[in-house]
């Protein structure tokens, strides 16, 4: 995401809405806390994680 300026915006634009097993997104959430990091962060990690491996990002 640029601005005018050409630097990158921080600030997030969209959102993706899932429907997760009450218990699987329990246990997410929980983990994520225990391992000091959010579920929103891992998520985000994941999907940048994803288009770079196969070749969108």
């Amino acid at each position: 995401m640029t601005k005018k300026d050409g630097k990158v915006s921080g600030k997030k634009d969209s959102q993706l809405v899932l429907r997760l097993d009450k218990a699987e997104r329990d246990a997410f959430v929980d983990l994520c806390k225990q391992m000091d990091t959010s579920a929103a962060r891992e998520i985000r990690r994941f999907i940048r994680g994803f288009l770079k491996e196969n070749g969108e990002g």
